[in-house]
């Protein structure tokens, strides 16, 4: 497995703290958050099943910018596409 150097911004880690505490906010959206604020500051990398989840997000018309945001960055050494 490659070594993740990828880290999430401060704008996204802001934005996973507010989405954690959203009401209102989806279940998706809370799980990636809850994934961002994890992995913050730690070498910890995003498992295969969120993985799965944040493709599904990207591929879907219904979840707003704010959600598809969240979504776990690649690790280095992988292909954006």
């Amino acid at each position: 497995m490659s070594k993740n150097t990828k880290q999430s911004s401060p704008a996204v880690t802001k934005l996973a703290a507010t989405t954690l505490t959203d009401p209102s906010a989806s279940k998706t959206a809370k799980s990636l958050a809850a994934s961002v604020l994890a992995q913050a500051h730690t070498t910890k990398q995003t498992g295969a099943e969120l993985e799965n989840v944040a493709s599904k997000v990207m591929q879907s018309e219904k979840y707003a910018t704010e959600t598809k945001t969240l979504r776990p960055r690649r690790v280095s050494g992988r292909s954006r596409r």
